[in-house]
């Protein structure tokens, strides 16, 4: 009777045993599995912002560019304070500035103020085009299309009602009205030469606003870098090719 008890008390004990055992393992493997995915996620943010400071230096070395080649093409372009060139000039050494600006403020850009600054940056567009279709079409103001009430985005369907992509849907929706006001002004216009090139030119900026809404149509709150660095990088090219245009007025 005494070996039974002692040999069932073993058994209890080496039963706790294996199970503390095991609780233990299970624990220690939990904390590994922990400690492991905290180092994942610790190289995950340092990767990302080795990949944005990349992005970063690029950005300022073509800035950097533009300014080194600006007097370059600046010189060997006609002086004087009339005519086509001048003008140029005048616009391109403003937008140089506005550029250096943009890629500046894009180190300051954060997920929390990205979409004030993107907002503001494309409604900013969004006016310079208007008052240059409102000018070309000799007209004081646009024709509006009605707003729904429910405010639909482009696809006429109800917004979302999420944080984020509530503010989106209504912009997009807000810009979309703009935008059919600005074709149907220029539609109405009838020109040749080298007025029906301005035309051309103005229908080109439009869409490219169009463009740039329906890019974010499908926008997250995630892609706040990518569709800022777009937006700058777009921005330089456009001074890039302005700059390069400089050579054309050369005699």
């Amino acid at each position: 009777m005494q070996n039974r008890t002692t040999i069932t008390v073993g058994l209890l004990t080496l039963a706790l045993g294996a199970s503390s055992c095991r609780r233990d393992a299970t624990v220690e493997h939990r904390d590994r599995t922990a400690t492991s995915e905290a180092a994942r996620q610790v190289n995950r943010a340092t990767e990302v912002q080795r990949q944005r400071e990349q992005d970063l230096a690029k950005l300022d070395e073509r800035v950097a560019s533009l300014e080194r080649d600006y007097p370059e093409k600046r010189a060997g372009s006609p002086s004087g304070t009339s005519g086509a060139s001048a003008g140029l000039r005048s616009e391109v050494k403003n937008d140089i500035d506005d550029v250096k600006k943009a890629a500046a403020n894009l180190r300051t850009t954060t997920p929390e103020n990205w979409w004030e600054r993107h907002e503001a940056v494309l409604k900013m567009a969004f006016d310079d085009v208007e008052s240059d279709v409102k000018r070309f079409a000799g007209a004081r103001a646009l024709p509006m299309s009605p707003k729904n009430p429910n405010v639909t985005d482009a696809s006429g369907e109800p917004v979302s009602t999420a944080p984020f992509t509530s503010r989106r849907d209504k912009f997009v929706a807000d810009m979309r009205i703009r935008l059919e006001a600005m074709n149907k002004a220029l539609d109405d216009v009838k020109a040749n030469g080298a007025r029906k090139t301005e035309l051309n030119d103005l229908h080109a900026r439009v869409n490219k606003l169009g463009d740039d809404i329906d890019h974010l149509k499908s926008a997250s709150a995630e892609d706040w870098w990518d569709i800022s660095k777009t937006r700058v990088s777009e921005y330089i090219e456009r001074m890039e090719k302005s700059v390069a245009r400089l050579d054309d007025n050369k005699r």
